[in-house]
């Protein structure tokens, strides 16, 4: 029943437009709330479903805040605001100045009613860039941060043809997957929405710093978490709750058997939204958890045209083109190789036994192959073809 209270809470709560137009102290007690000792999520809606909004809540008195909270979190209330809330006011006032900058609590008019389906919607959205992209239909594509150079070119087209037929791409600015996702996104009308793990003023992992200040310009990157916030590991499979619930579907690009990618799908079965999965190889560690996927019900997806069926897709840019895999160009040597590789991961014996090439002169064509962007090298000694 836990998953019914807080939904039947932030239903109660009045829409309101609570950002920096109506002053900071509104704000304040937002931030006040959200910082103060003992109450979390539940707890914070529940204050808010009895009392209203939260200077309503600071005003109440110790026996009517009792009736909701322990008495030592009604006490905690009662007391005047500490100087981590003054100074997470301050610094949240001179960040919102910024162009581009934006705080939603749970009251504002221009919070996603998706979120408002999950079981505990944050409090505050910290965002940067397009708010609206929040409210517009989206996929989630994830995958694995350790993926392979063809999971990576799939998540950037499938992003790519999703996004130009107007559906907005959501993933969490990780490497591998999430960043190529993040890529092909922003090739298209639907933009990019990225969910991150760290304080909105912070960009994690420092690599994707450039695509995150891209993001910002051209998308939205939003977080629940406080600013100044850094990476902390029980951060991201928190966050990953968002990417499910601000998406009408998941697309799981590469996933191994132990994936995080695997706790987003699953609570995007919770929240009752689709659950895509690309099938691989067999060999593959990192088709283990789409494999699995499948198993349990996702929809096996081999083109664009497949997601977009399922969501009954008519809005956006015009019909979306299947993904196909490339056709190499390649003639002569190079060709009958990859012909003999497959696409299947493979061990450097087995490809001799078949091509008939002795080791060192199939090392240097696979070495040729691999710097070409054809061959992909795998852990354990396996070779991958990946166009």
């Amino acid at each position: 029943m836990e998953d019914r209270e807080p939904r039947a809470a932030s239903e109660n709560v009045m829409h309101t437009t609570t950002v920096i137009e109506d002053g900071p102290g509104e704000l304040a007690s937002w931030l006040r709330l959200q910082l103060l000792p003992g109450v979390g999520p539940v707890a914070a809606r529940a204050l808010l479903a009895r009392f209203g909004l939260p200077p309503q809540i600071f005003a109440a008195s110790f026996e009517a805040l009792r009736e909701v909270v322990p008495a030592g979190v009604a006490r905690a209330i009662l007391q005047p605001p500490g100087a981590l809330a003054n100074s997470r006011l301050e610094l949240t006032l001179q960040w919102l100045q910024r162009p581009g900058n934006a705080v939603l609590t749970l009251a504002d008019d221009a919070y996603p009613l998706l979120l408002l389906e999950i079981a505990d919607p944050p409090l505050l959205l910290y965002v940067r860039g397009r708010v609206q992209l929040l409210s517009r239909p989206g996929v989630a594509v994830i995958g694995s941060r350790n993926a392979s150079t063809q999971g990576m070119r799939n998540a950037a087209a499938f992003a790519e043809a999703l996004s130009q037929a107007g559906v907005t791409i959501v993933s969490g600015l990780a490497l591998g997957i999430d960043t190529h996702a993040h890529e092909g996104g922003l090739r298209g009308e639907g933009s990019t929405v990225a969910v991150i793990g760290t304080g909105a003023d912070l960009v994690y992992p420092r690599r994707n710093l450039e695509l995150a200040n891209r993001i910002a310009a051209q998308g939205c990157i939003v977080s629940e978490y406080a600013l100044g916030l850094p990476a902390m590991p029980g951060n991201f499979p928190r966050r990953n709750r968002l990417i499910s619930g601000l998406a009408r579907g998941v697309l799981v690009i590469e996933a191994a058997a132990q994936s995080g990618s695997l706790i987003t799908a699953r609570l995007a079965g919770e929240y009752g939204r689709d659950v895509y999965a690309l099938p691989g190889s067999i060999h593959s560690t990192l088709a283990k958890g789409c494999h699995a996927l499948i198993k349990q019900g996702a929809k096996l997806v081999e083109s664009v045209d497949d997601v977009l069926q399922e969501l009954r897709w008519t809005g956006g840019a015009g019909a979306a083109a299947p993904i196909r895999r490339p056709v190499p160009e390649q003639a002569g040597p190079a060709s009958a190789l990859l012909a003999v590789l497959g696409y299947d991961p493979c061990d450097a014996d087995t490809i001799a036994a078949r091509s008939r090439l002795a080791i060192p002169a199939l090392m240097g064509e696979l070495l040729a192959l691999e710097l070409a962007g054809l061959v992909e090298r795998l852990p354990g000694g396996l070779f991958q073809r990946c166009k």
